[in-house]
């Protein structure tokens, strides 16, 4: 087959962008260093249930139009995100709402809890946050930073929050309402059956071809000369052989068990806010579907630090990372027949909904 485009990584964005090219009957070549398809978002049956191999995956947004997208492609249920905290034994509702203030302080009205909070605020004389943990107290005040945010945050990111910069919590999600859905957003749901038969059907078609297994830097040079234009999901950074430095990640490993018991968290996902307590949650996967499963299957969440040949989960874009990327967006944008895209050619956490909208974006700009 002469090939219209190579993809390279079978996620969301490359996955999308391959449907929508082999529709308008262009010839698509799939490949992926992993032995399977879907990326991050690949769930796998075992026991009967969904597991989320790369962490939980929640689907939601407020645009109907990718709503509607994405339900061509999968049934979705009601499932309404409501992760909880354990700070040493201690439960909390997440995001923070009344019911978090009620466990905390007693109180029972918006007013009683806002007057809480300010004053806690009011005694740490902060002016400009310098960092994290100031902008933190700044925002909620020291009870709830302490508990629900020092240590999974210390956690998550592997430093001190004095030295995280302020930025990374502009805002914290506070309401003053008896409401535990963690999305505001109108859409919201887990595909029943899992999230990896929406690639398969993505990929379905005759005009594409899959092949996995294949690292894309084992035959860089010659994928660049034999397609005439290549959809790069990758390291951005990495495409470039490194040429300007190498763009920081935190990575994550999982430890996953199947127990033979029916339920064992309650909750699909418990958020582990202590310092002590080496990792950040547990997922229990088949409260994802609301299984009633004689099994059940957890895995627990580890932040680890990122070398080069680890998994990159989350880019972390302070100043100097976010000023290595431009260059290489700069030089991205000379490469016309190279679309880079997704989180790792982006140099940027999507949520789900967003990657599907950046793939339909790229679409829309190349078939325009």
């Amino acid at each position: 087959m002469a090939y219209d485009y190579l993809v390279v990584g079978s996620g969301l964005f490359g996955s999308t962008f391959a449907y929508e090219a082999a529709k308008r009957g262009k010839k698509v070549k799939v490949i992926d260093k992993r032995d399977h398809i879907a990326g991050n978002i690949y769930t796998q049956n075992v026991e009967g249930i969904q597991v989320h191999k790369y962490g939980a995956h929640i689907f939601h947004t407020n645009n109907k139009k990718i709503w509607d997208y994405v339900n061509r492609f999968a049934e979705f249920n009601r499932y309404t995100n409501t992760p909880i905290a354990n700070y040493k034994g201690e439960i909390y509702n997440l995001p923070f709402n009344m019911n978090t203030f009620n466990k905390l302080w007693g109180v029972v009205t918006p007013e009683e809890a806002q007057a809480k909070i300010a004053e806690q605020k009011a005694k740490t004389n902060i002016g400009q946050p310098k960092n994290l943990e100031e902008q933190a107290i700044s925002l909620i005040g020291t009870d709830i930073y302490e508990k629900l945010i020092k240590g999974y945050t210390e956690k998550q990111w592997g430093r001190k929050a004095t030295e995280l910069p302020a930025f990374i919590i502009k805002r914290l999600p506070v309401r003053f309402t008896y409401d535990n859905n963690y999305f505001n957003d109108k859409y919201q749901g887990i595909p029943i059956g899992g999230y990896t038969q929406i690639v398969e059907k993505m990929l379905e078609s005759p005009n594409i071809d899959l092949e996995l297994g294949a690292d894309f830097f084992d035959r860089k040079e010659e994928y660049m000369q034999q397609f005439p234009k290549i959809v790069y999901t990758g390291m951005i950074d990495q495409f470039f052989d490194y040429q300007y430095g190498t763009l920081e990640y935190r990575s994550l490993k999982f430890e996953t068990r199947v127990l033979d018991q029916e339920n064992f968290q309650g909750n699909a996902v418990v958020n582990y806010t202590d310092a002590e307590t080496p990792y950040t949650r547990i997922i229990e996967h088949k409260h994802f579907e609301f299984g009633n499963q004689p099994k059940t299957i957890i895995t627990k969440e580890y932040p680890s630090s990122w070398q080069k040949g680890d998994e990159p989960y989350y880019p972390i874009n302070n100043t100097e990372n976010n000023e290595v990327f431009k260059k290489y967006h700069d030089l991205a944008e000379k490469m016309p027949n190279v679309i880079f895209g997704g989180r790792l050619g982006m140099y940027k956490y999507y949520d789900m909904h967003q990657v599907i909208g950046a793939a339909l974006s790229a679409v829309d700009q190349e078939f325009k």
